[in-house]
């Protein structure tokens, strides 16, 4: 069966992203140390680069390694939405969970305006991909989608939000998840793989 991966990036303090949505506040490091993280996390992950930008950051015509889907709230759609972009990764199925948002946004782009986790369920019992799904965010979304996240993958950043999306948004619901593997790197990130207990 594929599994829900929550792959995402995270403040010390377990934000997703600032108050008003943003995400530019994690520090990369310098050019060096920057160059050799994103080559190793692309190496590994190709797919979870923005179409737009895969011939910048070297992937662009590298088949998906780990994810065929991806999964989406509008929090997180909408800084590609606003930059008149509606098919962020147009190699990926791309699924969107909106009740606001128009259904015929982009051909590429299912909108999904409710009901989440029948979604997953329906997604993680396809057979024959032999690649997993992608949840790409937000906070809210993981909230609702906790009892269908199988493994999660988090980069977390030498850095304190304060304020802002919190990794996981939904009702208290303590859930165990074991460190499978962690990855540090030079500038301060660690890549943390954790699965379901």
């Amino acid at each position: 069966m594929r599994k829900l991966v929550y792959y995402v990036g995270v403040s010390l303090d377990g934000r997703i992203a600032g108050s008003g949505g943003e995400f530019d506040f994690f520090p990369q490091g310098d050019e060096r140390q920057a160059a050799t993280y994103s080559t190793w996390l692309n190496a590994l992950y190709p797919e979870t680069v923005p179409t737009a930008y895969r011939a910048a950051f070297g992937v662009a015509g590298t088949p998906n390694r780990r994810f065929d889907t991806v999964v989406m709230g509008l929090g997180t759609y909408r800084p590609a939405l606003d930059s008149g972009i509606t098919s962020p990764y147009a190699h990926l199925r791309q699924y969107v969970v909106s009740s606001t948002l128009a259904p015929d946004i982009d051909p590429a782009v299912t909108v999904v305006p409710d009901d989440p986790s029948a979604l997953v369920r329906e997604l993680k019992g396809e057979v024959g991909t032999g690649l997993d799904v992608w949840l790409c965010g937000g906070g809210r979304l993981a909230g609702a989608l906790l009892p269908e996240i199988d493994e999660l993958l988090i980069k977390t950043y030498p850095v304190v939000a304060g304020a802002g999306v919190p990794l996981v948004d939904g009702v208290f619901d303590p859930t165990v998840f074991d460190v499978a593997e962690r990855t540090a790197f030079p500038h301060g990130v660690t890549l943390t793989r954790l699965t379901r207990r």
